[in-house]
């Protein structure tokens, strides 16, 4: 088949290198438009439209895909479907029917299971042990269209967001290129997702990834394992945002009050509403990141002393 691959982020290399090597034709690349970054604040482009650009293919770049002039660059290219991973805009029908095939969309969950932007995230906070990637075909409601497949992932107690979703990324480029196999010979057909088990993963803003010490220990440690690497757990250490890396819950350790630092030789305890935790790495105020122990050698910690402050 003809496939025009839209992504944008990282994530989204593994399914296009495999899709450019498993003998489909690609044609094109559709990505977001180049975006500020560094210091500098210099136009980059996305990793996907990098690229693109390596594949030797035509990148498209729309500043959104209703745009008349996309739409009839994308007819030009003739694509017989659009596999898609991570683009990061919300496509419109008059572009989801031109390929005939559809836009087959590679997502980290399994359906209807965790719809939205952040399905890996909400998984780990959520308490999940098992997670995965399903392939649909993208219908106007928000991750709701019919699957082709679906891959399974065990959550291992010590994920973080960013680990989990480098695996999913993997298996899943193999489920998305057996799924353009699947439709190019005809031998799979998408069905209809369940109505029952429908859940929703929003976007976790940096609000929504501050620490609330009044919360028991293994929440909390769900919460800042979903939040690494993005958008970063945190709380404050004498007014100043104090970034939190994973945390280990002391199981039957001594009592601490809620957010009250103890100090060791060799590790930093903080209280929670039930168990006390042992801070990983931290990134305090204009610092460099650092082990919790290093942190607190170079700092003053006066007894009783608490985070969130």
């Amino acid at each position: 088949m003809r496939l025009v691959f839209a992504g944008t982020p990282d994530v989204a290399l593994p399914a296009l290198d495999a899709l450019a090597a498993s003998g489909h034709e690609l044609v094109g690349v559709v990505t977001r438009p180049d975006a500020p970054a560094g210091r500098g604040r210099k136009l980059v482009a996305s990793p996907v439209g990098i690229r693109g650009e390596e594949l030797g293919v035509p990148v498209l770049k729309p500043g959104h895909p209703r745009d008349p002039e996309f739409q009839t660059a994308l007819k030009d290219l003739s694509p017989d479907a659009c596999p898609v991973v991570a683009y990061g805009a919300l496509l419109p029908q008059s572009a989801l029917d031109i390929p005939e095939h559809g836009w087959i969309n590679l997502h980290f969950s399994i359906l209807p299971a965790w719809r939205g932007a952040a399905p890996v995230q909400h998984s780990i906070w959520a308490g999940d042990e098992l997670t995965g990637a399903s392939t649909f075909r993208i219908v106007k409601e928000l991750d709701a269209g019919p699957v082709f497949g679906v891959m399974t992932e065990r959550i291992r107690p010590t994920d973080t967001a960013g680990e989990l979703l480098e695996r999913l990324a993997l298996g899943g480029a193999e489920l998305l290129v057996q799924t353009m196999h699947g439709i190019a010979d005809g031998s799979l057909a998408a069905r209809d997702q369940s109505g029952e088990g429908v859940s929703f993963a929003p976007k976790i803003l940096v609000d929504h990834a501050r620490i609330d010490w009044q919360e028991p220990a293994a929440g909390l440690g769900r919460q800042i394992r979903a939040c690494t690497p993005a958008p970063g757990a945190w709380s404050t250490w004498e007014g100043e945002r104090f970034k939190l890396g994973p945390v280990s819950v002391v199981r039957g350790g001594e009592r601490l009050e809620p957010g009250v630092l103890e100090v060791t030789k060799n590790a930093v305890f903080v209280g929670t509403a039930t168990d006390p935790v042992e801070l990983g790495e931290v990134k305090p105020h204009g610092r460099k990141q650092m082990r919790a122990a290093d942190w607190a050698r170079g700092t003053t910690v006066p007894a009783g002393a608490r985070l969130g402050d």
